[in-house]
């Protein structure tokens, strides 16, 4: 593997924060912004931030209803996000198994 493969890593979904809130969708197709604050202990500013970035990579869906008359946010991986994310981990993978030769 050449070095270079270091500089494809998707730049929107590297950065530790937009990466968790990726892996969290990944496994769980809806999380509401409550459960990703809790799930990732990240302050509501700080995901806010993140999940509008992955939103307008257009990797991340947002969902806005009403539960029980309050206000609730949803978010789900999009197809592109999905995508994103599956080549994503396969070049981690890439990368980590060039380093282990």
């Amino acid at each position: 593997m050449k070095t270079e493969t270091f500089s494809q890593l998707d730049k929107v979904i590297h950065e530790k924060g937009r990466m968790a809130i990726m892996s969290s969708l990944s496994s769980n197709p809806d999380l509401s912004f409550k459960e990703l604050k809790n799930l990732l202990q990240m302050t509501d500013g700080n995901l806010s931030v993140h999940i509008r970035t992955l939103q307008q990579a257009g990797y991340v869906a947002v969902s806005k209803s009403f539960l029980a008359n309050r206000p609730h946010t949803s978010y789900r991986l999009t197809r592109e996000g999905q995508s994103a994310f599956k080549a994503y981990i396969e070049l981690l993978a890439q990368i980590v198994e060039w380093n282990q030769d």
